[in-house]
């Protein structure tokens, strides 16, 4: 089809969860990951929205996170299907009223008309909110002209508390979702939101030769959209035929109870420093891999074109961090924390993780290692004796 007219996307400017518990989130960012929390929800925000909500933010980052306050509230409905999760990705775009009628002619399904709100400064907000197949999560679209208070309703504390984002959190750096069948989203994507195609895999953990002689494996087709004029993208996933359903994405969508993200991609600077200290300062978990991984890695690293790292493997080794690429000097690292309900011992708290990222001239998505990681998610599954 035509290349699509932008909507005028200039960032993924937030991502919102709803949780169970705020303060369990709270101690997680503060005093785990080391972010600040700026703002929270006043209390006539708390009473209209039945949520309470808190503002964390490192780098780039912002997250907020809303816990239900009674019943009927967008938390409250959301948590009556799924675990905590994200349940909207708030998108800051040149021209709201552009974004609006592009979407309308597209066909998009409008939760909201546009709404618009001004600041004790004179500054103005304005945003309006659509479904998506993403499951339950809601895509929002909002234009800031000089506008201070972050949120309608917020309460922006006077100096942040908790974190100083000692670990280098830089920038939000793709969306992952998995989904039954992505077909569908896929197309909305390119034709309701304008999103291009930029990567794609797919694999099987064991190399199903004959389904006579394999009984087991975890396999997934990839598929990643970006908006080409913000660099937003979107990872997304589907389970692969054979063992379909002890594929560990049809596993998430069993814990999730439905499609949704399944984890956040987020930059830093050092990631070897950073995994090293969030290791030792924090007690954050992340997933392991083999020692065989980095015993063929010397093997690897000139097989995929990369030829020589900065890093010591053997470092690489003890902090169990990942590398791909395809291009001399060119590659990525990366590393993945366990879910949210192994790190918190708690199911309400959901399959969701979290990626950390460092690229070094690569701008793939570590193909390499989705076998690595979908291995190790294999063995924990198992270990638990969920498949």
């Amino acid at each position: 089809m035509a290349k699509q007219e932008s909507l005028g996307i200039k960032a993924l400017e937030s991502i919102h969860w709803y949780v169970h518990d705020l303060e369990r989130s709270r101690q997680f960012y503060t005093k785990g990951l080391d972010f600040a929390e700026v703002a929270v929800s006043g209390p006539e925000l708390d009473a209209h929205g039945k949520q309470k909500s808190a503002l964390f933010q490192a780098g780039e980052i912002a997250l907020v996170v809303s816990q239900p306050v009674g019943e009927g509230g967008r938390a409250w409905r959301y948590l009556r299907k799924h675990p905590d999760g994200v349940g909207t990705l708030n998108f800051e775009v040149e021209d709201v009223e552009k974004t609006f009628k592009l979407l309308e002619q597209r066909g998009a399904t409008f939760i909201t008309d546009i709404q618009r709100f001004t600041d004790d400064a004179g500054g103005k907000l304005a945003f309006f909110s659509i479904t998506t197949p993403f499951g339950d999560t809601t895509f929002r679209f909002l234009q800031r002209n000089n506008y201070k208070s972050i949120y309608p309703g917020f309460q922006v504390h006077a100096q942040p508390k908790g974190g100083k984002n000692k670990y280098g959190f830089d920038k939000l750096d793709h969306v992952t979702s998995n989904f039954q069948t992505m077909k569908p989203m896929l197309l909305w994507m390119e034709h309701v939101m304008g999103f291009e195609k930029f990567w794609h895999i797919e694999f099987h953990t064991e190399d199903v030769a004959s389904q006579q002689k394999r009984d087991h494996g975890s396999g997934l087709k990839s598929e990643v959209m970006w908006d080409p004029k913000s660099g937003v993208k979107f990872a997304n996933n589907e389970p692969k035929f054979p063992f379909f359903k002890a594929s560990q994405i049809n596993i998430f969508n069993e814990d999730h109870r439905g499609d949704g993200v399944q984890h956040l991609a987020i930059t830093v600077k050092d990631i070897l420093t950073s995994v090293k200290d969030m290791r030792q300062n924090a007690g954050i978990q992340f997933m392991p891999t083999p020692g065989s991984y980095y015993d063929a890695l010397p093997e690897r690293i000139q097989h995929m074109g990369i030829k020589k790292i900065d890093e010591d493997i053997n470092v690489l080794r003890d902090l169990e961090v990942l590398i791909d690429g395809d291009k001399e000097r060119s590659y990525m690292l990366q590393i993945f924390m366990k879910d949210a309900a192994s790190l918190y011992k708690q199911a309400d708290a959901g399959p969701f993780f979290y990626e950390i990222i460092q690229r070094k001239g690569d701008q793939g998505f570590g193909g390499g290692n989705f076998r690595a990681l979908f291995e190790s998610i294999e063995r924990a599954q198992k270990a638990e004796g969920r498949v």
